[in-house]
């Protein structure tokens, strides 16, 4: 049985990927450790002025370019989760376990203990579940970025065999949560452009960059309708594709080299998927060379800054790996998955590279 609501037909078209030759890319568990690690960094950065206009964050804390005090590490700067970390690393979690993604264990494990800054699909979907409801009941049609923001681990169990699976497991891990076809699209499409990175082929322009992630999003969410959400400007009663969206006002905006923040305007930059992939592509188009800017440019200039630092994150570290990472962001970073166990990711990302790189 087929849950997840996009035409498996669609994903068919896609070619499969190839095994990671470590030959090739000889520091392939340095990018999966950064692909991993700055996923809690970005989530850190900027869960504690989640939601803030990026000019009322700046007014109140400058420039963010570390951790804020937290009242979870007796007021001290430290890197605690929230969401973003959680629902990640309880993936992880589940592919250590079972070798491969099994949907009723990964919704059992999103649903089986408090996550910090839920967002209301991810609650409605754990209230659901705990009726006893499967979870294709129990799943949310949510265009929100709930599932693009953990979907990183997705690629771990194709890394050394490759194959045609990794894109119905992508759609399959989306619609445990968010069973919607653009969130579904969103997903495949940014799990490609993950396998691209690791793969050490760094797009070399801004428009290289959207073009990897139109190329499979375009297969996807052909004839998708969705209504843009901002209150007014250019997008007021805008409705379309995401393809169209970033065809039409992203690809100028990085012609133009417009900033993220002014571009935040035109668009917004919320957990709505028609503003989180346009904020978190025009960062990586931008910033994709330089990982530490990219960051900042996350946390500082974006609303939902800790879900779009995640994302980006997750692209920078496959892109990078971790030497780019300042040891105050590794060194301040509680590693936290739940509430008290200290270092847990790290020990999960330490599994995880025994695991599937070997």
């Amino acid at each position: 049985m087929w849950y997840p609501k996009l035409d498996p037909q669609r994903l068919a078209v896609l070619p499969p990927v190839a095994p990671i030759d470590t030959t090739e890319v000889p520091d392939l568990d340095d990018r999966v450790r950064g692909m991993l690690l700055a996923v809690a960094i970005g989530d850190a950065l900027g869960n504690r002025t989640e939601n803030m206009l990026p000019q009322e964050r700046e007014a109140k804390y400058g420039r963010i370019t570390g951790y804020l005090p937290s009242r979870y590490a007796n007021g001290e700067p430290a890197g605690t989760p929230s969401d973003e970390t959680q629902l990640t690393f309880r993936a992880v979690e589940q592919l250590l376990a079972d070798g491969a993604l099994h949907a009723d264990e990964l919704a059992f494990r999103i649903a089986n203990d408090r996550i910090f800054g839920i967002s209301k699909a991810t609650l409605d979907f754990c209230n659901a579940l705990r009726t006893g409801a499967p979870w294709y009941e129990a799943t949310q049609l949510s265009a929100g970025n709930g599932a693009l923001m953990r979907i990183a681990p997705t690629v771990l169990p194709y890394l050394r065999t490759g194959g045609s699976a990794i894109w119905t497991d992508t759609a399959l891990s989306t619609a445990v949560t968010h069973n919607d076809p653009l969130a579904i699209a969103s997903s495949v499409a940014w799990v490609a452009l993950l396998w691209r990175l690791l793969n050490g082929d760094l797009p070399e322009s801004p428009a290289e960059w959207l073009d990897t992630y139109l190329e499979v999003l375009r297969v996807l969410d052909a004839g998708q309708q969705y209504d843009a959400r901002v209150l007014s400007g250019p997008l007021y009663k805008w409705r379309g594709s995401l393809s169209d969206l970033l065809e039409t006002e992203l690809r100028p905006a990085l012609a133009r080299g417009q900033s993220v923040r002014e571009a935040g305007h035109r668009w917004y930059s919320g957990a709505y998927l028609l503003e989180t992939v346009p904020c978190a592509l025009h960062i990586v188009a931008q910033h994709g060379h330089d990982p530490h800017e990219a960051m900042l440019v996350a946390v500082n200039d974006t609303r939902d800054n800790d879900t779009i630092a995640a994302i980006v994150g997750a692209a920078m570290g496959a892109a990078h790996g971790t030497k780019w990472i300042p040891a105050e962001w590794r060194e301040q970073l509680l590693g936290r998955v739940n509430g008290d166990d200290d270092g847990k990711v790290f020990a999960l990302i330490d599994a995880v590279v025994g695991r599937f790189v070997g």
